[in-house]
């Protein structure tokens, strides 16, 4: 277990274990191969390996949060002849949108609200009657709500109408089975500090090389050009483009590492649903309400409607939950008053057990 001054059930960052902590303490020159072939290049590989054994498949890693891997890979797939279709049932799908917008890609918006999932039949009109979209683009968990996305059903129709299928997993990849060559994924975007338990630093990509050749000369912009991040990396042996955040990249070997221990994506998959449905059950105990049905929700994260009483603040409730150990999340649905409890991370049955006794103690609008 990791020591700690508190618990975060968010959906990142998230706690890490004390190993992957500890491997930030060593520095690292750019420019030695123990770094780059020694510790990136493996990074690479081993990513490509978590997401398929399948051939063709090459990976890219880009400082930042997130979000720069996703702006990287619309600004650098699409072309200018190109059409994205949006898939936006929460605040991910809508920062896709921004950034199509902001960029002048031509994209064309499918958002069906923020607590229902999207509707593959509708997707397929919209395909049908557009034909000059050529690549679609969606988030896998939208941790807006908790909600796991129906990535494998629009997969068959990025195939049938042969288009480029771009898959924003940020919160999922590394905690929930997936193998990109089977839904035909062609981009594939997470995060260091997501489900494989590194610390904030980079995103990285996992692409159909084929396609990723396709991109040279199109990003719209210098830092976030991912086939030139991607060619220096394949020229360099792992060396980038611009300072690379080594720190975060030993953390996150370590946390690949750690991940190989627990025995895979499976098993950390399979952890981190039996914390979510221990989770959701005590929280019913306690007389909160999910705001998804059971069958939409995902392992990562759970929406919960908050308490109906007078006196109850979220920020009030967030604060005795910290003094306890314990840092829960707001809510993020515009219509509905919610507040969330992800459960990734070094997050154990017992940390679980623990944060519902803390949520029992700091209902303080029942006593």
């Amino acid at each position: 277990m990791t020591s700690r001054n508190y618990l975060l059930l968010t959906p990142g960052p998230l706690t890490t274990s004390k190993t992957v902590k500890e491997a930030m303490l060593s520095d690292s020159c750019t420019w030695d191969d123990d770094y780059n072939l020694g510790v990136v290049q493996t990074i690479r590989q081993q990513l490509v390996s978590l997401a398929t054994s399948a051939a063709g498949y090459t990976s890219v890693l880009l400082q930042g949060s997130g979000s720069y891997a996703v702006e990287a890979v619309l600004g650098s797939a699409i072309g200018d002849a190109g059409k994205v279709l949006i898939v936006s049932n929460g605040a991910y799908g809508a920062r896709m949108i921004e950034m199509a917008s902001l960029m002048g890609i031509a994209y064309r918006a499918y958002d069906c609200g923020e607590v229902a999932r999207p509707d593959v039949a509708e997707i397929e009109r919209l395909l049908r009657e557009d034909h000059s979209i050529t690549h679609i683009a969606m988030v896998h968990c939208e941790t807006t709500t908790g909600m796991l996305n129906p990535i494998a059903e629009v997969a068959a129709l990025a195939r049938e109408y042969g288009k480029i299928y771009i898959v924003d997993a940020m919160s999922s990849f590394g905690g929930i089975p997936l193998d990109v060559a089977a839904l035909n994924i062609d981009f594939l975007i997470s995060s260091a500090n997501k489900c494989i338990q590194g610390v904030p630093g980079f995103g990285f990509v996992i692409a159909r090389q084929s396609e990723l050749e396709k991109c040279k000369g199109r990003s719209r912009s210098l830092s976030l050009d991912l086939y030139a991040q991607w060619r220096c990396m394949e020229d360099n042996h792992g060396k980038w483009r611009f300072t690379s955040p080594t720190h975060t990249v030993l953390a996150f070997a370590q946390a690949l590492k750690e991940l190989a221990e627990e025995g895979g994506v499976a098993a950390r998959h399979s952890r981190y649903r039996q914390n979510q449905l221990k989770l959701v059950a005590g929280m019913r105990q306690l007389g909160f309400e999910t705001l998804l049905e059971d069958a939409m929700h995902s392992p990562i994260i759970t929406a919960f409607y908050s308490p109906k009483a007078e006196t109850y603040r979220f920020a009030d409730f967030y604060q005795q939950l910290k003094a306890q150990g314990f840092v829960i999340y707001p809510g993020k649905v515009s219509e509905s008053d919610c507040f969330r409890i992800g459960n990734i991370g070094e997050v154990y049955e017992a940390d679980i057990t623990g944060l519902l006794n803390a949520i029992e103690h700091a209902m303080y609008w029942k006593k």
